[in-house]
Order: structure tokens, then sequence, then C-alpha cells
């Protein structure tokens, strides 16, 4: 498969957004910089099995993936979503529940718009500000370094789906704007579209991505499917040596779950019974190892953990 990714067509003209974004500072940014990232994420993906994956997919774990893909990847949605929120003739106030939420997290949306450009104007260097939807569907506000966005692992802390953001690297205005990133800032909101912001609102509220994003920012899980994946495939292969090392670590990464608080989406008597009989799986499996028992008995215990950690994958799943 090759050209995985292309860049998008923009819905009006390099000269439409006139007098706020200047033609030529549209079209270098559109068919240049826009264009070299989609170059560059089909050539970090060719050949691998990147390859077949949706570019969300890509970024939900984009720090795992390499800086090609992270940097690219990133590139290539964020100004996706940039083209796709500006027009020349554009609402320029939010409506329905996007209004009312806005209104409920914000106090105004003047006041949004406020947080908003200063969060951009602090950003230091080049990123992104934006206004995403958390996992447990609240709106937020945060700015990103470079191409990174809510959607990525680099995140951290800040994780969701970007409904609006605003590019303040210097490409995106120098040429009319010289070094005025807020002249910039105040300009560009004659721009933005509110109905297309209010429709990324309504599919981001329903976006199972949400639920995947909420599954991988929870760190313990995170942990202790590090120990188990680092144990239990060696163990297939018949190498005991790994889960004889580190039975103790695993005993340790399950209570750490157990203590961790579980993520709102996911809450359930049967998850909180599947977390108990990791730790209580985990405890047997750490009591084997310290009798020095045979290999048959570790590979029954630990196949039955890992199969106990796939119940709890699956009560986080989009599926469930």
């Amino acid at each position: 498969m090759r050209n995985r990714f292309s860049l998008p067509k923009l819905g009006y003209s390099y000269n439409a957004l006139e007098p706020y974004i200047d033609p030529q500072t549209m079209e270098i940014h559109h068919s240049k910089h826009h264009q070299a990232y989609v170059n560059n994420l089909n050539k970090a993906v060719a050949g691998t099995p990147m390859e077949s994956m949706s570019l969300e997919d890509l970024l939900v774990v984009a720090e795992r993936r390499g800086a090609a893909v992270r940097n690219n990847g990133g590139g290539h949605y964020n100004h996706a979503l940039f083209w796709n929120i500006m027009s020349a003739e554009p609402d320029k106030s939010p409506n329905g529940k996007l209004e009312d939420e806005i209104k409920k997290t914000f106090t105004s949306v003047d006041s949004l718009k406020k947080l908003l450009n200063n969060g951009a104007l602090t950003r230091f260097g080049s990123g992104w500000v934006w206004l995403y939807v958390t996992p447990a569907k609240k709106l937020a506000v945060c700015s990103s370094p470079n191409q990174d966005n809510p959607i990525m692992d680099a995140s951290k802390e800040n994780r969701g789906i970007p409904i609006l953001g605003i590019d303040v690297w210097e490409h995106a205005y120098y040429l009319k704007f010289q070094n005025k990133r807020g002249d910039y800032l105040n300009t560009i909101w004659n721009v933005i579209d509110w109905d297309a912001v209010n429709t990324n609102y309504e599919n981001a509220l329903k976006n199972p991505l949400l639920k995947t994003i909420e599954m991988d920012a929870w760190i313990a899980l995170k942990d202790f499917h590090s120990v188990m994946a680092q144990t239990f495939h060696p163990m297939e292969e018949g190498n005991y040596g790994p889960i004889r090392a580190r039975a103790s670590e695993m005993s340790l990464k399950a209570q750490m779950l157990a203590s961790s608080p579980v993520p709102s989406s996911f809450q359930s008597k049967d998850i909180t019974k599947a977390i108990k009989n990791l730790v209580e799986g985990s405890a047997k499996l750490e009591k084997l190892v310290k009798k020095k028992s045979k290999d048959d008995k570790l590979k029954e215990s630990l196949t039955k953990l890992h199969d106990t950690f796939h119940i709890i994958q699956g009560l986080c799943s989009n599926e469930h």
C-alpha cells in the first residue's frame, strides 16, 4: 500500500480568507508545509504494519511510534482540522449544546477566546492551542509544542479529542503579521467557523476514540501490561527467566493498579472483581516463583493471570 495519507482539499480558495489571512500564506501553508507532513508520514509508515492503521490509531501512541510518525502524523492531523474550522463565511458564534457547555465550563464565549489566546501567546516557540473534549466528555483548553495534540500519549495530562485548534507556528502568520502573534490571534477569530466546531464537538462525544485515550492514559494499567508482555511472551517460547526474575515486580504493579483510580467510563463491579483477581493471581504467582516451582506450574499460573488481564482490557474496550 502506497501513499496511505493524502493532502485534503480546501473548501475554499487560497484568497477566500482575506483580509484576515493572505493568499500567499494560505498557499504556502497548505501546499508546501502540510504536503510535506503528508509526504513524510507516508514514508515513515511505508512497508510497516502502521501503513494500514488509521491516523487516530497512530496518534494515540505516537510517542511510541517514533519521531517521524509523531511529528508528521501530528502535522497532518492538526492542519486538516485547522483548514476545516475556517471559512470565508463563518458562523461566528457557537450554539446549542456546545454553547451551553462553553458557558458552563468557561462562563462565556469571550472568556474561552481569551483563554485560548493566552494559551497561544504563552506557548514558547512553535505549537498549537486547543479546545478539546476530555474522555469524561468535558471541554478543556491546553496548548502543545510542535505538532503534538491532545490525542497523543505525549500529551500526558491533557488527553482528549481536539475540536478547535489554532496554529501558532510562525509560518501560519509571519508574512502578514511578522512577529506579532497577538495580532494574528485576534484576527483569526474572524474566520473561525463555529458551525464546524460544533460538528466536531458532536462527533467527538460519540467517538470511541475517547475510550481508547482513556484506557491509554490509565498509567497503572499500562505499567502492568508492560511487565505482563515482557514475561508472558518469553514464557510462550519456553523462556521462564523473565517471569522468575520479575514475579515480585508484577505483583507490585498489580497492587498499584488496584490502588489507582479506575477511569470513570470503566467503573463497574466486573472490573473491580477482575482487578481483585489480578492482585490475588499475581501474589500466587510470586509465591510459586519463591518456592522455585516447576515450569509447568508457572505456566499455568501466568496463563491464568494473562487471561484475567485480558478480561480487564475487554471491559475497557470500545465494544464494552
